[in-house]
């Protein structure tokens, strides 16, 4: 069956049918991460997001290209046009090359989002490594009129801009006239015809590293262009998806829109979509902010807030409790952060690995009752084409566990068919497209656990026909001590990690 996928488009803020440019084949560009610091739970979002739409328009049969950059110059603080390069400041704090906290932040993040069961993307350009297109995109900018050089830095002319196509602030809902009320004063401002210009290529001061030589000055591009510039290299333009965060809206994505029309005539892609924020406190989590807790400390279980000196996390988080923390809500909705939460998606996904192992021990039975499990692989297609509602999924695979605990507990009979429906579900929807995994099992070998853990469960029942009820405990207690849970049920026990 045809698969119908809306996706809510943050230009025409609604859901639109997809329909991609090129039959077949999908070109997909998100903004990845500024390498200067290690990845937090902020970063972990947008990828596992654009993670579970890579892999549905896979599953689809889509031919999908799929772009992620790495930003390694250019981006300076406060996302705003003056002041240190990001990357830069952490070398000379750190006494390192540029280049060298690039390439170290970028391999952690990348061991990050392995942890976290995340594809690689079909293409991963720096922007450092494209300075020429971004140099050939700025002198197209200027050629059409909306841009100007202003000691050898070039701006793009946002008020002409407005003026010929009225487009500045659709993205972002922004008015051009309120933007020049609140933009506040920066130091070097003075070389821009108006506060809410942006640069597209920055003359580098005397101090400043990372610099190339241009028809402008010696410098670096703008934060800006390097999206525009490798995202029309790879995918074309206009391209079907681009997505990011909603931090991201405004400047940088409205910037772009600005760009990709001023050079080519055209908006960059069809389909924006933006992922909400992680928040603590109700407060957006970021390095800016001083507020967020690395991956590594989530899966070490220790952080401390800098403020209060008090440990923020209660006990080691598992990447596969992090992702499935992230998907319970809904890639639009926020999430705050919060321990309970975590514990409570830590068990939720725990019931529904233990459900699945045990749909591995079901005899299949004849039976005369509607089968259970005839519509539940729609009702999931159903939730993935309405925005990726990835809670909405995880609720149905709830619902297909409670039907194999139901059948392990002998109240209800399961065909073979409905057994290899309830795997098929599984298998594509929890492992496949949300892209969990069980951790146990992939660091093991599996079959000789399996092997042995039967043994002892042998040795156990033995126990037990003999009365020997403290070797039967003794073993029982030794295996909960090391994180073995055994249930007696009516066909033997079982046991779950």
């Amino acid at each position: 069956m045809e698969q119908q996928l809306l996706i809510y488009n943050t230009l025409s803020r609604q859901k639109e049918l997809f329909r991609p440019l090129h039959e077949g084949r999908v070109g997909m560009y998100v903004c990845g991460p500024t390498v200067y610091g290690d990845a937090h739970l902020g970063h972990a979002r947008p990828a596992i997001t654009f993670d579970v739409v890579f892999r549905y328009l896979q599953h689809l049969g889509y031919k999908v290209r799929y772009v992620r950059n790495i930003t390694d110059v250019g981006h300076l603080e406060h996302d705003a046009d003056e002041g240190e390069d990001k990357i830069a400041k952490k070398a000379r704090l750190e006494q390192l090359e540029p280049m060298e906290v690039a390439q170290y932040y970028m391999g952690r993040y990348h061991t990050a989002m392995d942890k976290l069961n995340v594809l690689p993307p079909s293409i991963e350009p720096q922007a450092s490594g494209h300075i020429i297109e971004q140099i050939a995109l700025v002198q197209q900018i200027l050629d059409a009129g909306y841009a100007y050089v202003s000691n050898g830095s070039v701006y793009f002319d946002v008020r002409k801009y407005q003026d010929d196509t009225h487009k500045y602030g659709r993205l972002s809902g922004r008015v051009i006239d309120e933007m020049l009320a609140t933009t506040r004063e920066l130091d070097g401002q003075d070389e821009k015809r108006f506060p809410g210009d942006f640069a597209l290529w920055k003359k580098a001061s005397p101090e400043h590293i990372m610099r190339w030589p241009s028809p402008w000055s010696d410098g670096f591009p703008g934060w800006h262009a390097e999206c525009t510039a490798m995202g029309a290299k790879y995918l074309g333009s206009p391209f079907d998806i681009h997505g990011g965060g909603m931090d991201l809206v405004f400047p940088h994505h409205e910037s772009e829109i600005a760009q990709c029309e001023a050079s080519t005539g055209h908006a960059p892609c069809r389909y924006w979509m933006h992922n909400n924020m992680i928040t603590i406190g109700g407060q957006k989590m970021g390095k800016s902010l001083g507020n967020f807790i690395t991956l590594d400390e989530f899966f070490a279980g220790s952080h401390v807030n800098p403020k209060d000196g008090k440990e923020m996390l209660d006990q080691p988080y598992s990447p596969m409790t992090i992702r499935f923390f992230i998907l319970q809500a809904h890639y639009r909705s926020t999430v705050d952060f919060g321990n309970e939460a975590l514990q409570a998606a830590e068990k939720g996904f725990a019931k529904l690995l233990e459900a699945y192992k045990a749909l591995g021990r079901l005899k299949a039975e004849t039976s005369d009752l509607q089968p259970p499990t005839s519509d539940l692989r729609q009702k999931c297609y159903d939730a993935m084409n309405d925005d990726f509602a990835t809670p909405t999924v995880i609720s149905h695979l709830f619902d297909a566990a409670r039907i194999i605990n139901s059948a392990a507990d002998g109240k209800l009979k399961l065909s073979q068919a409905d057994i290899d429906e309830l795997r098929w579900v599984f298998d594509t929807f929890l492992f496949g497209i949300l892209g969990m995994r069980d951790e146990a099992a992939s660091g093991a070998n599996t079959g000789l656990i399996d092997s042995l853990m039967h043994i002892i469960l042998d040795i156990r029942a033995t126990a037990k026909q003999n009365k020997d009820w403290a070797t039967s405990d003794r073993i029982r207690d030794a295996l909960a001590a090391a994180g073995v849970t055994v249930k007696d049920g009516k066909d033997g026990a079982t046991y779950t990690f």
